[in-house]
C-alpha cells in the first residue's frame, strides 16, 4: 500500500471495502478523540496505535483487507478503517483525492502475474473457463466526472476506484467470484486497449475438432453448474445467450444430445422469465442431471450417449410419411403444434414442429388451431394424411423439416388404410413381444434424444374400463392388443384442447375401433400407452384437434393402491428440483428441512443408498458449502431418477 493509495481511498470506497457502518463508526471514535497515534516507516509502512492497546500496520504493497491488526475481528475492522482517514487528516498539505489530477490509466496494463500475485491462481484458473467459453464487455476509461475505470461484464460491474492498485477493485458480484470478475474485468480493458473500442468480446478458443468437442462439453457443464448454483431467478438474458452459444458449439461437435438437452435448458429459462406452465423445476433438474450423466457416460458409449453418429441434418429426398395424430402446446404468447409422422421405409417415427406467435387478444384452443393451413392444407387434414415429399430434411433429434418454398413437391392425402399397412417397427399387434424385443434400454438420462422415440402405433382388439379420474385430471382406459395383452392407456388433461377427453372417450367407445398411436412403453410394470390419435372406422380422431368445452359427464375411473416406494423418490426429486431452482447458494430453511425429510423417508421405505446420496449433499452444504455441494446433488439427481424410471418400469 503506497501513500497515493490511502488519500485515494475515499469514504465510499472504504464503505464498499468495507460496509457504511464501520466507516461511520471509525469516523466517530475519531472525533471522540479515540483515534490512533500515526507513524510513517522509512519503507512507507503506516502504523496506527489505539488508546486501548490495539496496533494496525498497513505494510507497502499490500491491500486494506490484508493489513495486520492485533484486535480480534476476523475481517475488515474500524481499526484499519480509522487509521485510513486518521492518516488522510494527518496530511493537509496533500490536496483531497477529488482535488487530485485525473489519472489517466488502464486496468490493462496488469499481466497475468500480477493478477496471480493479488488475487490468487485459482481465481485465474476460473477466469480462463469463462475465457475459453467467451464473453462480451463494456469498458468505461477514466474521465474527471468519473475518474475510477470500469468494467460492465454479462452479470456484474468491476470498478477501479485506486489507480493501479488490483486490491481495492470494487464489484457488485459475490465475494467467492470477486478474484474471477476482476480477472475478467482486466483482460476486457486488455482487449478494449488493443483494439481501441469500448465493446469487446473475448476469448472463444479456437481449436481442433478433438479439442473443441471437449472444451465445448466443459463449457455447457459449467454454465450448467453456474444454473445450479445461482438458480434460475438469477439466470437473465446474458446466461441464456450463452447457453445458446454453448448449444451451437456442441452441435458443431457432433454432440448432438447433449446440445439438445442445453437447447431445452434454455427453454425452460424463457418459459419461466414468461412465467408460462412450460416451465417445472422437475424439468429443470432433469436436464441439468442429464448434462452430468452424458458427460460421465461418454467414455462407455459415445455414440450413444452423445449422439455423435448423427448428421446434423439429413436430406430425404422423395419420403412417404403417414400422420399418427398431433399435440398442441403453449403459452400465452404462442401456441406450438408437433405432428408426428410415420416414415415406413426407415421404420421409425418423425415429428414436425409448428409455432405461432399470440397477440393479446388471441386464446385459440386446439379447435381453432386445427383450421390453420400448414404446406396449403388445414393442420386437422395434415396430422390426419399420407404426405409425399421431395424436400425433406431430418435433424438429428428426427425433427422433420418440409420445404415451405416447395410446396408443389409435396402432396397431402387421407391416411385411409396405411396405419394398418405400417412395418412391424412401428405397427404392434403384441405389445409385450416388442417390448422385449426392444431390450434393455440405457437410463432415460443418457438415452438418445429423439423426438418420437416411443411413437408407435398399437392395433387393438377390445376397451376395457374406461373411467376418468379427477384428481389427475386423467383418462385412462385398458386396451387388449390382438395378442391378449393389457395396455394400460391414460391422458392427461390439455387446458388448451378442452374438448380432448370427450372425443378421446367417445373414440375409445367406437366399437369400429381398430388402432391407437401413442407414445409406448412401460410404468409400474405395466404396459402404458399415451394416446395422439386413434383410427376407427370411421377415420382418425385426434383429441388435441377435436371441438368441445369438455362439459361431458365420465365415469369415475377405479382407484389405484398408493406406492409408498415411487411416493418416496417423487418427493426427493421435488426436494432437489426445489433445489436446482432456488440455487445451492441461496437455498430456504424450508429446502432443506424438505431434503433431510426426503432422505428420513428413502431410509424408511429401504432406500438406504439413495437416502445416504441426500444425506452426503446435505452435509455438503452444511460443512463445504454451495460449490462443494454441487457434484452431490448431481449424483443424488442422476441416481434417484434412474431408481425411480426402473422402478416404475418393472413395478
Amino acid at each position: 500500500m503506497t501513500r497515493s493509495d490511502l488519500l485515494a481511498l475515499t469514504p465510499d470506497t472504504l464503505a464498499s471495502l468495507a460496509n457504511r457502518g464501520l466507516v461511520k463508526r471509525a469516523d466517530k471514535d475519531l472525533a471522540a478523540g479515540s483515534g490512533p497515534e500515526v507513524t510513517t516507516g522509512d519503507d512507507g509502512t503506516v502504523r496506527g496505535a489505539f488508546p486501548d492497546g490495539t496496533v494496525t500496520v498497513l505494510p507497502p504493497g499490500r491491500s486494506l483487507d490484508a493489513a495486520d491488526c492485533t484486535c480480534a475481528a476476523a475481517g475488515m475492522c474500524r481499526h484499519r478503517i480509522a487509521l485510513v482517514l486518521a492518516y488522510q487528516r494527518g496530511t493537509p498539505e496533500q490536496p483531497p483525492a477529488a482535488e487530485e489530477p485525473l489519472v489517466d490509466w488502464s486496468p490493462g496494463a496488469f499481466d497475468d502475474d500480477a493478477l496471480a500475485a493479488a488475487l490468487g491462481r485459482p481465481a485465474l484458473t476460473a477466469a480462463h473457463r469463462v475465457r475459453a467459453r467467451g464473453y462480451t464487455a463494456r469498458v468505461h476509461r477514466p474521465t474527471a466526472d468519473d475518474p475510477a475505470p470500469r468494467v460492465e461484464l454479462p452479470t456484474c460491474t468491476v470498478r477501479f476506484p485506486v489507480p493501479r492498485a488490483l486490491g481495492y477493485a470494487l464489484t457488485d458480484a459475490a465475494a467467492a467470484l470477486r478474484g474471477e470478475v476482476i480477472t475478467l474485468a482486466v483482460w476486457a480493458f486488455r482487449a478494449a486497449d488493443a483494439e481501441r473500442t469500448t465493446e469487446v468480446s473475448v476469448g472463444g478458443r479456437t481449436t481442433t475438432p478433438t479439442a473443441a468437442a471437449g472444451e465445448a462439453m466443459r463449457a455447457a457443464l459449467a454454465l450448467a453448474d453456474e444454473l445450479l448454483l445461482d438458480g434460475v431467478r438469477q439466470a437473465g438474458p446474458v446466461f441464456t445467450g450463452s447457453l445458446r452459444r454453448a448449444g451451437r458449439a456442441l452441435a458443431a461437435t457432433s454432440r448432438h444430445w447433449p446440445a439438445g438437452a442445453v437447447d431445452d435448458l434454455r427453454e425452460q429459462l424463457d418459459a419461466y422469465t414468461a412465467r408460462a406452465t412450460r416451465y417445472t423445476p422437475e424439468r429443470l433438474a432433469f436436464l441439468l442431471a442429464e448434462l452430468h450423466a452424458r458427460h460421465r457416460a461418454s467414455d462407455h458409449e459415445p455414440v450413444g450417449v452423445l449422439g455423435t453418429a448423427e448428421a446434423p441434418e439429413t436430406p430425404l429426398r422423395r419420403v412417404r410419411l403417414v400422420a399418427l395424430g398431433c399435440r398442441i402446446g403453449g403459452t400465452a404468447r404462442d401456441r406450438t403444434a408437433e405432428t408426428y409422422f410415420a416414415h415406413a421405409d426407415a421404420g421409425i417415427a418423425l415429428v414436425l414442429r409448428t409455432r405461432w406467435d399470440l397477440t393479446e387478444d388471441q386464446h385459440p384452443t386446439g379447435h381453432d388451431l386445427s383450421e390453420r393451413r400448414l404446406l396449403g392444407s388445414p393442420l386437422h387434414a395434415l396430422a390426419t394424411a399420407n404426405v409425399v415429399s421431395e424436400h425433406t430434411t431430418r435433424a438429428a433429434d428426427r425433427t422433420v423439416t418440409l420445404s415451405r418454398g416447395r410446396i408443389a413437391a409435396t402432396s397431402i392425402t387421407p391416411v385411409g388404410s396405411a396405419w394398418t399397412e405400417l412395418p412391424p417397427a412401428l405397427l404392434v399387434r403384441d405389445t409385450a413381444a416388442h417390448l422385449r424385443a426392444a431390450g434393455e434400454r440405457p437410463p432415460r438420462l443418457i438415452r438418445p434424444r429423439v423426438a418420437a422415440d416411443a411413437v408407435r402405433v398399437v392395433m387393438v382388439d377390445a376397451v376395457e374400463e374406461v373411467g376418468y379420474d379427477p384428481a389427475a385430471q386423467r383418462l385412462e382406459a385398458v386396451l387388449r392388443d390382438p395378442a391378449g395383452n393389457g395396455v394400460h392407456l391414460h391422458a392427461d388433461y390439455n387446458p388448451l384442447c378442452p374438448g380432448g377427453l370427450d372425443a378421446l372417450a367417445a373414440a375409445l367407445a367406437d366399437d369400429g375401433i381398430r388402432a391407437v398411436s401413442g407414445m409406448l412403453g412401460r410404468a409400474r410394470g405395466r404396459t402404458v400407452l399415451d394416446p395422439l390419435a386413434v383410427l376407427t372406422d370411421d377415420g382418425v380422431t385426434v383429441p388435441d384437434l377435436a371441438p368441445g368445452a369438455g362439459d361431458s359427464a365420465l365415469e369415475a375411473a377405479a382407484h389405484r393402491p398408493h406406492d409408498p416406494v415411487t411416493a418416496a423418490l417423487q418427493a426427493a426429486l421435488t426436494a432437489l428440483a426445489d433445489a436446482a431452482h432456488q440455487g445451492l447458494r441461496h437455498l430456504t430453511p424450508a429446502t432443506r428441512t424438505a431434503l433431510t425429510d426426503g432422505a428420513d423417508r428413502l431410509r424408511r421405505t429401504g432406500l438406504n443408498a439413495a437416502a445416504g446420496l441426500l444425506d452426503d449433499l446435505t452435509r455438503a452444504l452444511h460443512d463445504e458449502g454451495a460449490p462443494a455441494a454441487a457434484p452431490h446433488w448431481v449424483t443424488a439427481q442422476i441416481r434417484l431418477t434412474t431408481t425411480l424410471d426402473l422402478h416404475q418400469e418393472d413395478g
